[in-house]
């Protein structure tokens, strides 16, 4: 009788951390469903269509505050990829709390995956399963190799942008479209992506090229995200886009 493979302990926590990011995303989409008729009093006049992007929109936001923080920490307060930490390179370091984090973000990325497919083409197109797939092999890669990780934490980082884009869908949905929070919120969106991209950058001296690699594939996020809610952030994305280049 042939002996059954073994999971190393590694292997154990990825998919741990997988499973763990698919649950916790469930629990939030329920959660959302659940708390919004007491928090927002035009709950009951939403279609179900707007209540189920609503509830998605929900773990949307909690993912990306999570990725936010997390990869703030590691990127700046731990000593993960400090220079005097370890004689690795720095493309070559990762640590159990990156790769559970990694893990977790491949888990959010299938949930919502799977309920863009379920619910096609409600929750977005083509292009939402296209920046899905490439956002999970990117991941699944540096998580398998071991390297890169400060690149994708990096993009992963980008997220903090995403509960603007999602409160300027639930100010658009609430009728509030002319309201002065909905022209801060843009106006936070854009500002709050600008600075991402140029802080990250600064802090760890990156020039030419992998600037360019990562500046890139987040202004396409970026611009997904908004084209259809936010016509002037696209705008705005496009133009910087072309003064970078």
């Amino acid at each position: 009788m042939a002996d059954l493979p073994s999971f190393s302990t590694k292997e154990f926590y990825w998919l741990a951390s997988c499973f763990c990011g698919i649950i916790t995303c469930k629990l939030v989409y329920d959660l959302t469903g659940f708390i919004s008729p007491f928090c927002f009093k035009g709950y009951g006049k939403l279609s179900d269509k707007e209540k189920m992007e609503r509830n998605n929109r929900g773990f949307s936001t909690f993912h990306a505050l999570i990725a936010a923080w997390a990869s703030l920490y590691l990127l700046l307060f731990s000593d993960l990829f400090d220079e005097d930490s370890s004689n690795d390179l720095i493309v070559n370091r990762s640590s159990i709390i990156s790769n559970m984090f990694l893990g977790f973000s491949i888990g959010y990325f299938l949930s919502d995956l799977a309920m863009v497919f379920w619910h096609f083409p409600a929750l977005g197109g083509l292009e939402y399963v296209l920046h899905h797939g490439l956002s999970m092999f990117s991941i699944s890669l540096s998580l398998m190799s071991s390297q890169g990780q400060i690149y994708i934490l990096m993009v992963l980082f980008s997220e903090s942008t995403t509960p603007f884009v999602n409160i300027r869908w639930y100010l658009d949905v609430a009728g509030r479209k002319s309201s002065t929070i909905y022209i801060y919120n843009g106006i936070a969106l854009f500002f709050g992506w600008l600075a991402d991209m140029t802080s990250t950058c600064d802090d760890f001296r990156l020039q030419g090229f992998f600037c360019s690699s990562i500046f890139l594939p987040t202004c396409l996020t970026t611009l997904m995200r908004s084209r259809r809610y936010f016509r002037w952030g696209s705008t705005a994305c496009s133009l910087y886009l072309r003064c970078w280049g």
